[in-house]
C-alpha cells in the first residue's frame, strides 16, 4: 500500500481590486447576474459568467423552482448557454459570485458537485483547463487553475468507453 497525496494550488486575493482587468470584468459580470437570480425559496443568489476563447462573456444565475430538483445552478445555466450558442468555442474561465441576506460568508464558495462535473465535461471536450474564479461578497477572491483541483477524480467519456 502507498498513500497518494493530492495537493491543489489556489491563488488567494484579499480583494477584487487585486485581480487583473480581465478577471475583474468577468467577476463583475457574475456579480451583476447574481442580482437577478430567481431564488425565492432559499434567498441564496448565485451568478456565474463564462469567458469564451472568442472573447465573448456569457452569464447565468440560479433558477429555483418549488419542485426543488427542477431548479438549476448559475454555473450550469451559464455553461449550457455558452455551449448552446457557441458550440465549438472553448470556455477559458468561469467566475462565480454569491449573495444572501440570511447567510454570512467568510470565504469564497465553490460550485456544487454537479457543476464541477459539467466543468470537467467541457474541459475534456476542449482539452484545456477552465480557470475557476470564486468570490466572497465584498471580499476575498480565489482562483483555481482547472477543475481537477476542485474535482480530482473526474469522470468523463474515457470511463464510459472503458479506456
Amino acid at each position: 500500500m502507498k498513500k497518494i497525496q493530492h495537493i491543489i494550488e489556489i491563488e488567494d486575493y484579499q480583494s477584487f481590486d487585486e485581480l487583473n482587468p480581465q478577471d475583474r470584468k468577468l467577476l463583475d459580470k457574475a456579480q451583476v447576474a447574481c442580482k437577478s437570480a430567481y431564488a425565492p425559496y432559499s434567498q441564496f443568489r448565485v451568478g456565474a459568467a463564462v469567458l469564451l476563447a472568442n472573447g465573448e462573456i456569457v452569464s447565468g444565475n440560479n433558477q429555483e423552482n418549488a419542485a426543488y430538483p427542477s431548479g438549476l445552478c448559475a454555473e450550469r445555466v451559464a455553461m449550457y448557454y455558452a455551449s448552446a450558442n457557441y458550440p465549438n468555442v472553448p470556455m477559458l474561465s468561469i467566475a462565480v459570485a454569491v449573495e444572501s441576506e440570511a447567510v454570512k460568508f467568510n470565504k469564497p464558495l465553490a460550485p456544487c458537485g454537479s457543476c464541477r462535473q459539467v466543468m470537467a465535461e467541457y474541459e475534456h471536450l476542449f482539452q484545456m483547463k477552465m480557470r475557476v474564479i470564486l468570490s466572497e461578497p465584498g471580499g476575498r477572491v480565489q482562483i483555481i487553475n482547472g477543475i481537477s483541483d476542485l474535482l480530482p477524480f473526474t469522470f468523463n467519456a474515457k470511463e464510459l468507453k472503458g479506456l
